[in-house]
Parts: structure tokens; sequence; C-alpha cells
């Protein structure tokens, strides 16, 4: 009974983590239906008009509004570019002062829920200190890129999001077309993977405290949902499709909790510590605030993202956390990877959300050894 109980508890423990990172921390109640934990002062704001049609010039944010320092070592500014299903993106961009000629160049996402000003951006401008050109998008349907209705993630379009940043950067003057590479962050870790294995003009992908997010939406964290598990969130994602067809509107499924349960697991007290707290929030940011349109977990169930990993030739530099709940993501996905310029760091002590942002943590003298020797 003893035994019966502690599996009950941390199956609760599970749920009650499961789609943190689609933007709704969840938990099952007694009739066994996942209910999105969400602070009340959010559920005004809890849908999106369905009338609204996608405008091609972007409203863009003219003052420096990150989370993080602006850097007196490189300049910065905004681009736009579309990618093939005509929403418009929005990136920062970020070239070395005093660089000359082609250079090569980076393309940066994530985290999963997060936008560019937040840890995406960390990354991108502190590799162009150190020579790269960079980019730091956010994602279709997210942040100032275009598409609507708002905040929707796809397999396939944030996918091709990657490949259109590489457009973009292809046809720059000052970018080697034969040098581009790309950065993905937890659950872009995993779309960067995919963007590699069905785009030959990346030649290095670096993913960072990665999620496969087909993964974890189709099996729960930690492979913890069976068939039954899955086609009851099937029916209730389902369901809200129906209501968000009959009511005009695209309910969202909340951000990271807030206020905080004080028995909630250690990694969401660690997604709450940044994105909740002067170190990460943004007011832009879906995990921040009100999180991801309910509905979009359907295509990642039904959708794999890593099918074709093992197909891989550029170079894959894959790092995560000792400590993190994720970790099993990247070394499950770094098994099927095949050639002997693929590579696993794993960084003794951190946790999932070191690597956001912590910048004794995040090994950036290994990142620019990897981009520099494959993008040469």
């Amino acid at each position: 009974m003893k035994d019966i109980n502690l599996t009950k508890r941390k199956l609760c423990v599970v749920m009650l983590a499961c789609f943190c990172i689609m933007g709704n921390l969840s938990a099952a109640n007694s009739t066994g239906e996942i209910v999105a934990m969400k602070n009340p002062a959010q559920m005004a704001d809890d849908k999106f008009n369905t009338d609204i049609t996608m405008n091609g010039n972007l409203n863009l944010v003219e003052e420096w509004d990150k989370v993080f320092p602006q850097s007196n070592k490189v300049n910065h500014s905004k681009v736009t570019f579309r990618n093939r299903y005509g929403i418009t993106l929005a990136a920062d961009m970020y070239i070395p002062k005093n660089a000359t000629g082609k250079l090569p160049a980076i393309a940066v996402s994530g985290p999963f829920g997060a936008v560019k000003e937040q840890s995406s951006g960390l990354y991108a401008q502190t590799l162009a200190e150190r020579g790269f050109l960079t980019i730091a998008f956010d994602p279709s349907y997210t942040g100032e890129s275009g598409g609507e209705p708002r905040y929707v993630a796809s397999p396939d379009i944030n996918t091709e999001d990657f490949s259109a940043a590489v457009d973009y950067l292809s046809t720059r003057n000052d970018v080697d077309p034969e040098r581009i590479g790309i950065l993905g962050i937890c659950g872009w870790g995993g779309l960067a993977l995919n963007a590699a294995a069905i785009d030959t003009r990346i030649k290095a992908t670096v993913t960072s405290t990665m999620y496969d997010m087909s993964r974890v939406n189709a099996n729960g964290y930690f492979d913890s949902m069976d068939a039954d598990a899955r086609y009851e969130l099937r029916r209730q994602l389902n369901t809200q499709r129906t209501e968000d067809a009959k009511k005009g509107t695209y309910a969202l499924a909340g951000g990271v909790v807030d206020p905080l349960p004080a028995d909630a697991p250690q990694f969401v007290k660690d997604y709450y510590d940044y994105y909740k707290t002067g170190r990460g929030y943004h007011s832009r940011s879906l995990n921040s605030n009100n999180g991801w349109n309910k509905t979009s977990a359907l295509s990642f169930i039904n959708m794999p993202l890593l099918t074709y990993s093992d197909e891989i030739r550029s170079a894959v530099l894959m790092i995560h956390g000792e400590k993190a709940h994720s970790r099993y993501f990247s070394e499950d996905a770094f098994k099927k990877l095949q050639g002997n310029n693929k590579e696993l760091v794993i960084i003794p002590g951190a946790n999932h959300v070191d690597l956001y942002d912590r910048m004794d943590v995040i090994p950036f003298d290994k990142l620019e050894r990897f981009f520099n020797n494959y993008l040469k």
C-alpha cells in the first residue's frame, strides 16, 4: 500500500507539472480531468478575438527592453523577414563592432514560451561579442512577430521559422551563406534538430537544455502517460476546440503558475524564479503572462519532431544541466544522432533554467569553439 500511494503521489506531481512548457501549469482534479491553475486576475485576458487579421507591418519597440544589459561591443538593430507561410517574423540582430567582410551567422530562438528579449537575446548578443553575426527571433504568433491567432505553437511552422531565419541570413551581404548555424533553447532545441534534419544549409546546430516537445506533449513528463491518458487529453483539447469555435475566441492556457504553490516541483519553482521575477519577466513573454493557446498541444501530440534526426549530417552540439529535470530529452535524442561530429555536454550541478541566463554556467567558450570549428 505504501508503494501504491508513493506511485500515486509521483503521478500527481508529474500531472501537476505537465504542459508547463506549453504555457500552463496543470493538475488533475478529483474526477481525473486536467484543469489549469491560473491567477484569477489573468482570466479576463484569457481569450483573443479571432477577427483580427495579420498585419505585415509590425509595431516594433524601439527602446532597449531586454532583461539583460546592452553590450557596448556589438551593434544592435531590429529586422524582419517572412517565412514560407507568409508570416512576418521580428528579430534582434547583433553585429560585432568594427566587423568587416562576410561573417559566420547564427540564428537563435527559445525557450519555449519566451521572447527574444529573454534568453535567446542573451545568447545572440554574447555570441556576437565573440565574432558572429547573430539574430534572436520571435517565433510565429508570438512576441513582436506576426501571425493570427496569437500564441499558437506548431511543429511544422516553428521548424520553418528556423529555415526562414536561414533564408534571411543567406541573403545578407555581410553573411557568408556557407557558414550559417542555429541555436535552440529548451523546446526550440528539439525544433532546431528538426530544422537541421531538413535544411542542409545549416552547417552547425546547438541545443541548450533541450525539450522534445512532441514527446512531452504525447507522453507527459518522464513518459508517464499511457494511451488512455493520451486519449483523455485529446478529448479535452478537442472539446476546447469546439468551445473556441462557438465563442469565436481562443482560450489561453495560463503561463507559469502564480502564485506558486508551496508543494510545486522544484523545476516549476525554477521556472517561476526566471519567468515571474525581475530576473527574466517580460511583458510579451507567454510564460511570464497568460501562456499559449490551449489547443496548441494537439499538433505536437500527433507529429513526432525527431523522426529523421539520425540523418543529420551537419555538426550538432547538445548541452544540458546535470540536475535538469529535462536531461533525459537530450540524452535520448543524442543516442539517435549519427557521425563523429555530434557531441553531448553535461554541465555539472546545473538545472534546466540555469542554462537560460547564468553566465557562469552557460559554456560560451565551448559554443564559440564549436561554431568556429564548423562554420569555417
